[in-house]
């Protein structure tokens, strides 16, 4: 079947076909009719989504799937997310806290806003900063946000971000932000905790093979084992990269101390050929960042 026509079937034709049935039955077994009920339900009620590519929309929904994370945008815990004339999957904060509770590995994970007054000492040798909770603070505005987690060893650790920080973020690393549209304009709440728990969790905590699957996927069109990163402007290469262009970014790629780093090469890497060693460095350095402590 041509592109042309394939995006020109609903969503119920798109799925009832033989080879999208069988790739179904191997992700999610017994709950292919749950999942196919949950997609079409979704595409229906989103204009948006029922005008985007069928296999970048079929492809975002399956790895939600395979986290066994619902798409339901209401719920929380992932989203598929219209960009251009592609669907991208996008984690919610609660999908996150999800897959590290599953680990067995952690004893509590929250994420919560901090308001005005709320800060009460800040350790900057250690980093610690120690929080005194009003009990009325419905009334005081909102300055930032903090993820904490405890690790059923006894490890703890927690990671704060003001407002300011968390707009800087998603400005840098959402160009439908820059815009004035998108789940950065519309849940500023949600897309700050997830950003705060989706840092603390690859920064410091153990990541399993869905934790790291869901770090990679985000904000990404799946192709594959491909992930195009096409709203995230951070790094904007030209269209075709030249030798001296890949060395540089196998170079940047090499160097990347920290997850931030490493999200920074994500649209350069994307200008290059996939297959090519840049993808793989990226791949191989995502998890040996994945798993430091």
């Amino acid at each position: 079947m041509t592109e042309l026509a394939t995006k020109q079937q609903s969503i119920a034709e798109f799925l009832s076909s033989p080879v999208i049935q069988k790739n179904i039955e191997s992700v999610v077994g017994e709950r292919k009719q749950q999942f196919i009920t949950s997609v079409a339900s979704l595409v229906n009620s989103n204009e948006a989504l029922q005008r985007v590519d069928r296999k970048s929309l079929f492809a975002a929904c399956l790895v939600a799937a395979s986290l066994d994370l619902p798409i339901n945008p209401n719920l929380g815990f992932a989203y598929i997310i219209p960009y251009k004339d592609q669907a991208q999957f996008q984690m919610g904060y609660k999908g996150f806290i999800q897959l590290a509770m599953r680990s067995g590995q952690f004893q509590t994970l929250n994420v919560t806003d901090v308001r005005e007054g709320e800060i009460g000492a800040n350790n900057r040798l250690s980093g610690e900063i120690e929080f005194v909770w009003s009990d009325d603070r419905d009334n005081l505005a909102i300055i930032g946000y903090v993820a904490y987690m405890r690790l059923t060893n006894g490890f703890e650790k927690s990671l704060y971000m003001t407002t300011k920080e968390l707009t800087q973020h998603g400005m840098k690393f959402s160009a439908s932000m820059k815009k004035g549209y998108g789940l950065w304009k519309d849940d500023f709440n949600s897309m700050s905790k997830k950003t705060v728990v989706k840092m603390l969790l690859s920064k410091y905590a153990p990541m399993t093979t869905q934790m790291q699957t869901a770090a990679l996927a985000d904000q990404a069109v799946i192709e594959g084992e491909k992930y195009k990163y096409l709203d995230n402007e951070a790094i904007r290469p030209e269209e075709v990269a030249t030798e001296k262009e890949q060395a540089r970014i196998l170079k940047h790629i090499a160097n990347s101390k920290s997850m931030d780093d490493l999200e920074l090469c994500r649209n350069a890497v994307e200008a290059l050929s996939i297959e090519d060693e840049a993808y793989k460095a990226f791949s191989a350095k995502f998890d040996v960042l994945a798993h430091l402590k």
